[in-house]
């Protein structure tokens, strides 16, 4: 049996304004509404959300294809899909 695919939410990455020392819970599985930060649209599926803390204030790049190596920041991957 194959591994399920996680949605692509977009083929871009999400450029978010984080706040030091906050916790976060980014969307693994692409159906949140509030991309691409989790809303709770994984529940019954297979993917769960990323927990991060923000280790500065200000942008960071965060996956919007689901598919980064690097989790939950972008690391390109987009490109290849």
């Amino acid at each position: 049996m194959s591994n399920p695919e996680p949605n692509i939410a977009q083929k871009l990455p999400y450029a978010v304004e984080l706040e030091a020392g906050k916790t976060y819970w980014w969307c693994a599985c692409g159906n949140s509404k509030k991309q691409p930060f989790c809303d709770g649209s994984h529940k019954g599926g297979p993917f769960t959300p990323v927990q991060f803390n923000a280790e500065k204030t200000g942008t960071a790049w965060l996956c919007g294809c689901k598919h980064s190596a690097n989790k939950p920041y972008c690391d390109g991957t987009h490109k290849k899909l």
